[in-house]
């Protein structure tokens, strides 16, 4: 007998009961310990999974390899974030950012056993039954959650956890997750493409950038090289005009002290003679003595000529600076080279142009010959491609062996209709001067008629074309110290500039065009006159 307050008994049951109790909550209990141990073997496995995952990719280790740090990841993973990291020169540890070595990369063989026997681990029977079964109730999960997004039995949903939310058979809401998870995988998938896209892109660049870099090196070098054998061959040339010049001021010296004692000999034969006349009797001192007193009268010492009184010429260092500004504007102007190519002509003339539209040479023919003799000319200049409205524009062309030429930039203005005629298809151009022999061929060349030359004529006369009030063109004198066998032209649109450079001595500046106003469509412009070698384009490793 026993007395209840409430749901607590204060006297347990009989002995008896309490032992048949205990006979029938056995199976339950050992249910439970079974379950527990499988959850904690469960748990054991999932942890050891955790630590042969790779870090990067998530999964289990592929081919697995270890940092100086410790940490393990996949090779295909730790190469790819190595080949990342070799942008900013640097590789580092994913995980803990320690530098390392990829040289230093090194399998982890005792890593990839265990993975290969993860691998291999098949659950039971009953072990895949409980995989299906509730952790906590031991029930069969057969419900999801909308807002937890997870999957429930029964005696889940009646919990406070779970109390209120939406539930669903798994199968009603398996399809519309399916979907969403395809969904999330092509997007997914659609990012990983657009990774290894820009991967690519950038190894392009890096490729391309570090190609740049080694040209920009090789230019610097060759620059300096090449300036550096230019002071090195002044250098000597100023060392042999003084050798010379010293060993003229020897012969000068050597000459003049010739010249001074054959005098003091002389005046040493005068003096003796006088002496002698002195010291001897009147016959010996009258004798002959009209001869030797015109002499003694006569006798003047004179200075020998020695050096020149004209004042020598001293040496002048040039002036480096202005040579290394104009080095440093045209090392500018060298990142803006365009390949340029020339318009073939659109009719029969005494121009020729290559196959690759790269060069142009004149050649006469018997109709040539006889406007010549009649006193007309036919002269024919080439506009290049491509076409320029805006920005900077850089090519170089080489007039080594003319005598004449003409070379800058050309603008679609309208000219002086007596003076040309415009032929124009398509893209292709040719520009014809006809006149009579009085107009000098030089006249159209005018900023106003749109052109920014620079010309050379009568094999050494370097002339810059200016605007002028009459049709004539003012010319501006150029004088250079070495002829120039490569000319750069460098068109700013922008700012207005046309620049011309020698490059083949001190990279040096020839003329520069300022302040022109371009409001027209551009052209690279090339006229090989009547000389015959070719004007050739450049190409900027050449």
């Amino acid at each position: 007998m026993h007395v209840t307050f409430g749901l607590f008994s204060v006297s347990g049951p009989p002995a008896g009961i309490q032992a048949e109790v205990s006979e029938q909550q056995e199976p339950q209990v050992r249910r439970e310990r079974s379950r527990g141990a499988a959850v904690m073997a469960s748990g054991i496995l999932v942890n050891i999974k955790e630590e042969v995952t790779c870090p990067i990719c998530l999964e289990l280790l592929t081919e697995p390899m270890s940092l100086d740090c410790g940490h393990t990841f996949c090779q295909a993973c730790i190469t790819a974030n190595n080949r990342e990291s070799m942008i900013c020169q640097e590789s580092s540890c994913p995980v803990c950012r320690i530098s390392y070595q990829p040289d230093n990369l090194r399998p982890n063989r005792h890593v990839a056993n265990i993975v290969e026997a993860l691998r291999e681990v098949k659950l039971s029977p009953q072990e895949e039954q409980k995989r299906d079964l509730c952790v906590q109730h031991g029930e069969k999960l057969l419900l999801f959650c909308q807002e937890d997004e997870k999957i429930i039995c029964w005696l889940c949903e009646r919990s406070r956890e779970h109390r209120g939310h939406h539930t669903f058979l798994m199968e009603e809401i398996a399809q519309e997750y399916k979907e969403k998870l395809q969904a999330a995988l092509d997007k997914l998938r659609a990012e990983q493409q657009k990774g290894e896209k820009l991967d690519d892109d950038l190894e392009e660049e890096r490729t391309s950038k570090k190609d740049q870099i080694e040209n920009e090196l090789k230019n610097v070098q060759d620059c300096f090289k090449q300036l550096r054998g230019i002071l090195a061959r002044e250098e000597q040339k100023e060392l042999q005009r003084l050798e010379k010049e010293a060993a003229e001021n020897l012969d000068d010296l050597a000459q003049a002290e010739s010249e001074l004692a054959q005098q003091r000999k002389l005046l040493r034969d005068l003096i003796s003679d006088l002496e002698h006349r002195l010291q001897g009797s009147a016959v010996e001192m009258l004798q002959d003595v009209k001869d030797t007193m015109e002499r003694s009268k006569t006798f003047t010492l004179k200075k020998p000529n020695t050096l020149p009184t004209k004042q020598r010429t001293m040496f002048q260092a040039p002036d480096l600076r202005g040579v290394l500004e104009a080095f440093t504007e045209l090392a500018e102007a060298r990142r803006y080279w365009v390949h340029v190519t020339l318009d073939p002509p659109t009719d029969k003339s005494n121009i020729v142009i290559s196959a690759d539209r790269r060069q142009v040479k004149t050649v006469f023919d018997l109709r040539t010959h006889y406007l010549h003799q009649k006193g007309y000319y036919e002269d024919y200049g080439v506009l290049g491609s491509p076409p320029i409205t805006s920005g900077k524009h850089y090519w170089e062309a080489d007039v080594s062996d003319k005598y004449a030429w003409v070379l800058g930039v050309y603008g679609e203005k309208c000219p002086d209709s007596n003076m040309m005629d415009f032929v124009k298809q398509g893209k292709k151009r040719i520009i014809i001067i006809r006149g009579k022999k009085h107009l000098h061929v030089f006249s159209k060349y005018q900023p106003k008629y749109g052109y920014w030359v620079i010309g050379l004529e009568n094999h050494s006369e370097y002339k810059a074309f200016v605007d002028s009030a009459s049709s004539d063109s003012t010319t501006l004198t150029l004088f250079l110290s070495v002829p120039p066998r490569r000319v750069g032209v460098f068109l700013d649109y922008d700012a207005g500039t046309v620049s011309f450079f020698n490059v083949n001595n001190y990279r040096s500046l020839i003329y520069k065009f300022s302040s022109c106003s371009f409001s027209q469509i551009m052209f690279p412009y090339f006229n090989p006159m009547k000389c015959t070698a070719p004007m050739t384009l450049c190409s900027p490793g050449s």
